[in-house]
């Protein structure tokens, strides 16, 4: 009787200690897929910020450009304008030039 008494309580403990390691065995997964769905976000976190500033650098690249392009318009536009005011002096000094004569 006392055998199996003490079989009995043995088995209990057993189990007991089973239903413990399984739960510890689910806390430890829950934790670990946990942390890989963490780290995860932070690859995604990186690469979204990565691809932002790259955009940010080809932006940047586009807007230098078309600064440069506007000045060099601007410029050959007021190049043109120094051309025509010469070439208006020019006229009207012709035309003083053949009024006196």
């Amino acid at each position: 009787m006392m055998k199996t008494i003490n079989l009995a309580l043995l088995a209990l403990t057993a189990a007991v200690f089973v239903g413990c390691d399984k739960d510890k065995a689910t806390i430890e997964d829950n934790k670990e897929a946990t942390k890989n769905a963490i780290d995860h976000r932070k690859e995604a976190v990186d690469a979204a910020a990565t691809e932002a500033k790259k955009q940010t650098d080809v932006n940047a690249s586009i807007d230098k450009a078309k600064i440069e392009a506007n000045k060099e318009i601007t410029q050959a536009q007021l190049d043109a304008d120094k051309k025509k005011a010469d070439a208006q002096a020019k006229v009207e000094k012709a035309k003083v030039d053949a009024e006196k004569k």
